[in-house]
């Protein structure tokens, strides 16, 4: 599978690796630090987490913080679990003396792990997605655009192909959209029809509320 990827999108991935490098060495290597500040979020998928944590603290943004651990979960599964030890493809840098000149110009960190498909862009397409589908898709989808400068952090930061990132935006809207019908089934079927004191609380409980009542009583 990792051989068929190299050959099928060779001239695809070199042509993104070829535009972000001109990018940097032009630049002066103005983006480094913007592409290092996106690509921060999607460490290990911990900054994800916390927002789908923060996200349940809230009635109004709970069923969001569901869909966007349980998205979490899908994504990771399928990219951690499955994907990137089946395919078993090779960091670019560890596999072209020209990639790696690239990473070292941009001068990011190594990663162990196998290049397909993105974890970075994984994650955060599960979060984005499942964000999308829970708001207002009037300004929604900007967590699409985020998602999508994700992608390119990992491409202008040398430690993916543009086909990593590509499977890794597929795998994550996959993770993402299955997260939402689940929870939003799970609320249809059960939060919104079942009336006991468990259930009131778990819908209804907010931090703010809770906060303002403390402060009223001293």
């Amino acid at each position: 599978m990792a051989l068929w990827l190299n050959e099928t999108f060779f001239e695809f991935d070199r042509w993104f690796f070829e535009v972000f490098h001109a990018l940097a060495n032009n630049c002066g290597q103005f983006f480094t630090p913007f592409f290092k500040f996106i690509t921060f979020f999607g460490d290990k998928g911990i900054p994800m987490i916390i927002l789908g944590v923060i996200l349940l603290l809230f009635s109004r943004t709970r069923k969001a913080g569901l869909s966007v651990l349980l998205a979490i979960i899908f994504g990771s599964i399928m990219t951690n679990l499955i994907l990137k030890d089946a395919v078993a493809r090779i960091r670019p840098y560890n596999a072209s003396e020209i990639y790696r000149e690239f990473w070292e110009f941009v001068n990011y960190k190594h990663f162990s792990s196998f290049s397909f498909p993105s974890g970075h862009a994984t994650v955060t397409a599960t979060t984005m997605t499942a964000l999308f589908l829970c708001f207002n898709k009037k300004w929604s989808w900007l967590c699409l655009v985020f998602a999508f400068l994700m992608g390119l952090s990992r491409i202008y930061l040398t430690v993916h192909y543009a086909s990593d990132v590509l499977g890794g935006l597929l795998v994550g809207a996959i993770g993402g959209a299955l997260g939402y019908l689940c929870i939003s089934l799970l609320y249809n079927k059960v939060i919104y029809r079942k009336d006991n004191a468990f259930l009131r609380f778990f819908k209804n409980a907010d931090l703010i509320v809770f906060i303002k009542e403390k402060i009223k009583k001293g």
